[in-house]
């Protein structure tokens, strides 16, 4: 044989060799079989670093991420619980929500490496398996719960406003955003440990059909979280649920305007019937000052006609004359001697 040859078969027992040795990282597991069949397990935690295995193609090693791993779900179309369909008995178009979710979960342990390997093997076919299992699980879940629990949020600073007025609230605003927050949050946590099956569908202990923990145990899965990220309206519905909402709305606007105008008109009625009242005691005042600024001034009269009665006669007739002169352009021919012009002659002489 030549040099070159011997060489040649030098390079190839040695890239062969090379796959003796495998290098098992601290964020896996690593498993080893033998003709397909498994026959070492390492695990990052304890054994990480270099290890020998029989070359290839006899022994070929496999790993698993032993992360945490995220997957987003697609999304599925949900019948929830409507109470206003449920006493009624019909369906409404706004009962089916889709629903985006994610999950994360891992590999924990060694064993259920094992298992894992023995029944998934890959992470893809994980996905595979979560996917319906947890679809299925939500599905149950939010048909189980009210559409109310879901996507409604009860506005409390709004409620006290109504009742305590605006200006009451305002201080406290802060206070009330945390309170919907937290409303919020407790929502999510109701429907997050009943979709991981720590709470059973309609609340209480779980059981073990609805363990969903437990079922994807058998697969060396461990469900760390599953979280709703979104609801929405189907795309088939949205049109109709906005023609809804629109419908729902003007309903609303024309129930204000009705409102004010009910309120309106109490205002006005309200505003003349004050008025009616005012102008009533004005008349009342009125007639009451005038009848005693005529009471007064018959006493002044009597007064003065008890004083000097030649004068207020004088005084009197002056005023008649005057009475009878004023406003007019008739001609008036009197005698010299008419009683009406006697008090032109001069006012009558003092008493001594």
């Amino acid at each position: 044989m030549s040099r070159y040859a011997l060489i040649a078969v030098a390079v190839v027992l040695l890239l062969w060799g090379r796959t003796a040795f495998y290098a098992v990282d601290q964020a896996e597991f690593a498993y080893v079989t033998r003709f397909g069949e498994p026959v070492a397990l390492r695990d990052g935690a304890t054994d990480a670093g270099l290890h020998l295995k029989l070359p290839w193609p006899v022994d070929a090693v496999q790993t698993i991420d032993r992360r945490v791993q995220t997957v987003d779900l697609p999304a599925v179309e949900v019948l929830t619980r409507d109470r206003a369909r449920d006493s009624v008995f019909q369906q409404s178009v706004g009962t089916t929500l889709t629903v985006d979710a994610t999950v994360t979960w891992r590999v924990p342990t060694a064993a259920a490496a094992d298992q894992f390997f023995r029944t998934v093997r890959t992470p893809e076919q994980a996905n595979r398996i979560l996917t319906p299992q947890v679809n299925g699980r939500l599905s149950a879940v939010v048909s189980a719960v009210p559409i109310e629990s879901l996507i409604d949020v009860a506005d409390v600073q709004a409620a006290a406003a109504g009742a305590l007025g605006a200006a009451a609230v305002v201080t406290a605003e802060p206070a009330f955003r945390a309170a919907d927050y937290r409303q919020i949050d407790d929502r999510v946590e109701r429907v997050r440990r009943r979709l991981t099956g720590t709470d059973g569908l309609h609340g209480g202990l779980p059981s073990e059909a609805e363990n969903l923990r437990g079922a994807l145990a058998e697969y060396g899965i461990e469900v760390i979280d599953i979280r709703v990220r979104r609801f929405s309206y189907p795309e088939a519905v949205r049109a109709k649920i906005a023609e809804l909402i629109r419908s729902e709305r003007e309903k609303k606007a024309a129930d204000y305007e009705s409102e004010g105008r009910r309120r309106a008109a109490e205002i006005t009625a309200d505003a003349d019937r004050q008025a009616r009242v005012t102008e009533a005691d004005a008349r009342a005042r009125k007639t009451e000052v005038e009848g005693k600024a005529n009471a007064d001034a018959a006493r002044t009269r009597a007064a003065a006609y008890a004083q000097d009665r030649e004068f207020y006669l004088f005084l009197e007739s002056l005023r008649a004359f005057q009475g009878i002169l004023s406003g007019t352009r008739d001609v008036l021919l009197l005698s010299t001697k008419h009683p009406l012009l006697k008090p032109l002659a001069g006012p009558p002489a003092p008493k001594p």
